[in-house]
């Protein structure tokens, strides 16, 4: 089906940008065009990733406060994987990596790209790369992030069926983090002999 912007106007820009869209899209019943305004939220495309030490059997998640959480019933603190958004020209491994280092100091080793998805797209453009990483998490934990991006970031290092069952007590409350878990759940045992050589 065929679609088309009509028209595109800038609302807001700051940390986010906000445009008002009309756009006239194919319909599947077929006939006319139907023509809709809505506000899209442009937040740039980000990349996920699950450090996981396969010797170990733990992953690595960051705790830190998210103002989109904090009329959640538990709270603003989120445990999630690391993240972050995509520079223009930046390849979605590198950030994976340069993330992992600035949010937990932590080094990864090879990448397994899992699945890019979007993550609202009723509202907003942004779309997701999501990785797991294998990583040594022997010697890893602190607090991190970058003081001029406001980050307070705490590292857990927790084994892999701790983080399950956080997952199966819904104590995991946000998409690319339930994502990744079920992934590694998953796929485990394949990982662990592929990356214990």
């Amino acid at each position: 089906m065929k679609w088309e912007i009509l028209k595109s106007e800038d609302l807001y820009r700051g940390f986010f940008r906000l445009r008002r869209l009309r756009i006239a899209h194919g319909r599947f019943a077929g006939g006319d065009p139907l023509v809709i305004e809505r506000e899209v939220l442009d937040r740039g495309h980000a990349v996920g990733v699950l450090p996981y030490d396969p010797l170990r059997d733990e992953v690595l998640l960051v705790e830190q406060f998210r103002v989109g959480a904090v009329d959640s019933p538990h709270g603003p603190w989120l445990m999630e994987i690391v993240a972050g958004v995509m520079d223009t020209g930046e390849q979605a491994e590198a950030v994976a990596r340069r993330e992992a280092m600035e949010e937990a100091g932590c080094q990864l080793q090879a990448l397994i790209h899992i699945h890019d998805y979007h993550s609202t797209p009723g509202g907003c453009s942004e779309r997701i790369a999501l990785f797991v990483g294998q990583a040594d998490l022997s010697d890893v934990g602190g607090i991190h992030g970058l003081a001029h991006e406001g980050e307070d970031i705490r590292v857990h290092v927790l084994p892999a069926e701790e983080a399950f069952d956080r997952l199966d007590r819904m104590q995991v409350d946000n998409a690319m983090t339930l994502i990744a878990l079920q992934w590694l759940r998953w796929h485990r045992a394949s990982l662990r002999d592929r990356w214990s050589d």
